[in-house]
């Protein structure tokens, strides 16, 4: 094995080619009163008094629980034991790359078993092995459409997450394919349905389901639309509607990503993830990434092995299906424990749970002063509201009060200034939604500067 080192020269380039002048700005993003520069230890502590300082300095990180509403593509739902106990066992958190199929069965077969559940959520028949989070799989799915058919454009809709359109037009930019935005209806906010000289040249029409202010997006004639075009339909699928909603396969989809963070992984600051493309089975030899297949040995057991690419694809990259060669296996491994644990019924229950409480505290809290939805369309666990003030203020106030509730939306676009995205899930009881109310009402109580000052 080879070891790579790099020059001040070498890192000198690097910074240069992404346009930071230092290592500093890389973390300007992370507010100065957050970080802290070293760890300030005496030399020649005792082990004991290590642990003590640095645990009171992880104690300073303030965690939200069950009053926390944050959504915008992580969520915190509730990760069984079993979970963690079974993904923590050696022969899967040490396991190496399955290129060698007769000592790699176990490894083999839990990612087939992974594609095998997200085949049957998706309605779609051939999964990979997953990918690295919902925005490069959404990437990698857009690419697809695009060698299937031949063509170069590119349609997102707005109401995918800004950061995952933003991956798209990274991804574009390298081959130098258009991409193109489909609006929103302004009072639904759903997708407007393109028509036959909007889609001219398409290869595909991506959306998110539920989109990225949580509406329910109608796929049926978006699909019709995209597939008398000659274009493929590419939707970014959350899981946990799986119970509840149709799967893009049955509404019409020919490709499904998405991401299976919110099952057997907390949210963990923002990582790690698994991404996740499913799609029709005419597409099989353009699927990106890894897949098993289920076979039988020279005795006629059933067996699992790498099938439908050479490992040699990975290393041509300019000749390759995808420049992604590898998976988040043990990721995908705790997200199909937990599917497993939940099975039908579990997953039913538990998006009925996250859309009943997430309804409740709308309705509370668009009777406040000056609250008003951001759309009317019916959504999931997920809804954005507008605010008579400025969304981060807002939230600066209720955090003050011991709720962070939610994302507000200025970060991503100035125009969205006065919204607030809002996701509820099994892990806010209702006694956390009344304080949510509560802490809002009180806030915004008549009379008060509702410019938070």
């Amino acid at each position: 094995m080879s070891y790579v080192t790099h020059t001040d020269a070498d890192r000198a380039a690097m910074l240069s080619a992404i346009g930071a002048d230092s290592i500093e700005d890389l973390f300007a993003a992370i507010p100065p009163e957050l970080r802290t520069v070293g760890l300030d230890l005496p030399p020649g502590l005792p082990e004991s008094e290590t642990v003590s300082r640095v645990s009171a300095l992880a104690e300073r990180n303030r965690i939200w629980g069950s009053r926390s509403f944050l959504g915008a593509g992580s969520y915190n739902h509730y990760v069984p034991a079993a979970v963690r106990a079974l993904v923590g066992r050696s022969e899967f958190a040490t396991s190496y790359t399955p290129y060698q199929a007769e000592v790699s069965q176990g490894t083999l077969q839990h990612i087939f078993e992974f594609q095998t559940t997200i085949s049957e959520l998706t309605g779609l028949p051939v999964a990979n092995a997953s990918m690295y989070d919902a925005a490069s799989a959404l990437a990698e799915g857009a690419f697809l459409a695009a060698r299937h058919t031949s063509r170069e454009r590119i349609l997102v809709s707005a109401g995918i997450h800004p950061e995952g359109r933003e991956v798209v037009r990274t991804y574009a930019s390298g081959p130098g394919l258009p991409v193109s935005e489909l609006p929103l209806e302004p009072s639904s906010g759903r997708t407007e349905v393109p028509d036959a000289e909007h889609l001219q040249d398409t290869a595909a029409v991506l959306v998110q389901q539920p989109n990225f202010f949580g509406v329910i997006e109608d796929l049926g004639p978006l699909a019709d639309a995209a597939h008398a075009a000659g274009a493929l339909l590419v939707v970014s699928q959350n899981l946990v509607t799986a119970g509840l909603l149709a799967p893009p396969g049955q509404a019409g989809a020919d490709v499904a990503v998405g991401d299976v963070q919110p099952f057997g992984t907390p949210s963990n600051f923002g990582g790690p993830s698994a991404g996740f493309v499913a799609c029709e089975a005419a597409y099989l030899h353009e699927l990106p990434g890894r897949l098993v297949g289920e076979t039988v040995d020279a005795d006629g057991r059933r067996c699992f092995t790498l099938t439908m690419q050479a490992r040699e694809q990975h290393i041509r990259r300019a000749k390759a299906t995808s420049n992604i060669c590898s998976n988040q296996a043990l990721v995908a491994l705790a997200a199909t424990i937990h599917l497993s644990l939940l099975g039908p019924r579990g997953l039913y229950e538990l998006g009925s749970t996250c859309i009943q409480r997430a309804h409740y505290l709308q309705q509370r809290l668009v009777v406040l002063p000056g609250v008003s939805p951001a759309y009317d369309a019916p959504f999931f666990n997920e809804f954005a509201i507008r605010l008579p003030m400025d969304a981060g203020a807002f939230a600066k106030e209720l955090r003050a009060r011991g709720v962070d509730p939610g994302v507000p939306l200025g970060r991503f676009d100035s125009t969205w200034s006065d919204v607030l995205l809002v996701a509820v899930t099994e892990m806010n009881a209702p006694a956390d939604l009344d304080a949510y109310v509560g802490a809002a009402a009180d806030f915004l109580a008549p009379g008060r500067d509702p410019h938070g000052r």
